[in-house]
């Protein structure tokens, strides 16, 4: 699927919502499915910088596309990371910075959040877009 195809997903997903608690259920119940980091990942260099919570996300680069791994010791923030994860995995690089994001405003997940927890989700997005920016320019220097 692109993510513009996952993105109406979750669009569609979150409309069967009509209360924002029951949102917040629906996003800690994501967080459930987060695809396990490895623990080994836990590391320094992979907790994101900007969130209130200790949030862990690993990246690794396969046949083109990007796969992502991710923890958090807030469940809510877990389930954010998962909707991100969801988003990106198995994508290219190119999509991923690309990608417009507007699902997020759609849902109203930004304006429901905690400033704190805002800044989170605007700090995760970056790392992943930074990801992507790295291995875009790894792949163009090996082009070489």
């Amino acid at each position: 699927m692109t993510i513009p195809e996952i993105e109406q997903q979750i669009i569609d997903e979150f409309a069967n919502f009509d209360e924002w608690l029951d949102k917040y259920s629906y996003l800690i119940e994501l967080g459930k499915e987060c695809p396990a980091i490895d623990e080994r990942d836990k590391t320094e260099s992979n907790l994101i910088k900007g969130c209130q919570s200790r949030v862990w996300l690993s990246c690794r680069h396969e046949d083109g596309k990007l796969f992502f791994a991710a923890d958090s010791d807030a469940v809510i923030t877990k389930g954010i990371i998962t909707l991100l994860i969801r988003t990106f995995n198995g994508q290219t690089p190119q999509d991923i910075i690309d990608a417009d994001l507007s699902f997020i405003d759609v849902i109203g997940l930004k304006e429901h959040l905690s400033p704190t927890r805002s800044n989170g989700l605007t700090s995760m997005l970056k790392q992943i877009k930074m990801y992507a920016l790295a291995y875009k320019m790894k792949a163009q220097n090996q082009k070489l």
